[in-house]
């Protein structure tokens, strides 16, 4: 375990080459969604902000270096407004040393303080124990099993999908009569 600190900032196009990196991992990309073999081009475009979007994608350094990312991807379905999909991948070398909790902790706290979102949903992969375990440390709670749901390495994999309620929801505030 190391004791160099973990910096957060936002993610931005000038990190396409650490995501190709952190993507490539067979170990990385194999637990999210992601395809192998990710090229600049794609992560540049997909890390430059809109401006006006409420998506949150930030980046966690140690040393000067890209180790893990995160984001918090609001619905735009009117209906949907209050929740957001999370996304977070730790590269292997920092994983158990706090890249994660910090990732977890500086998204929910965007999503309770500041996003007005009221429901983060995710989905994992059924055999990810310790990244279950992260979630369930910050409130999250499993809602089901998809069965067959996403294709690694030829083979068909099971998610659960789990979700995580704000935990005081925002009150509006009436000033007194």
């Amino acid at each position: 375990m190391t004791d160099t600190a973990i910096t957060l900032r936002p993610a931005c196009p000038a990190d396409a080459a650490d995501f190709v990196r952190l993507m490539g991992d067979h170990a990385v990309f194999s637990n999210l969604m992601q395809l192998p073999l990710p090229s600049e081009e794609h992560w540049r475009r997909q890390l430059d902000h809109v401006p006006g979007s409420l998506k949150l994608h930030i980046v966690a350094l140690r040393e000067g270096r890209v180790v893990g990312s995160a984001g918090l991807h609001p619905s735009d379905r009117l209906r949907r407004r209050h929740t957001a999909m999370l996304g977070i991948s730790v590269a292997v070398a920092a994983q158990r040393q706090g890249v994660g909790r910090a990732l977890m902790q500086a998204l929910c706290d965007y999503a309770d303080g500041w996003a007005q979102i009221l429901r983060i949903e995710l989905t994992v992969f059924t055999d990810n124990q310790r990244a279950i375990a992260l979630y369930q440390a910050f409130g999250f709670r499993i809602e089901g099993t998809h069965r067959a749901y996403a294709i690694r390495d030829g083979v068909y994999a099971d998610v659960l999908a789990m979700a995580r309620l704000h935990p005081q929801p925002p009150q509006l505030a009436w000033p007194a009569a």
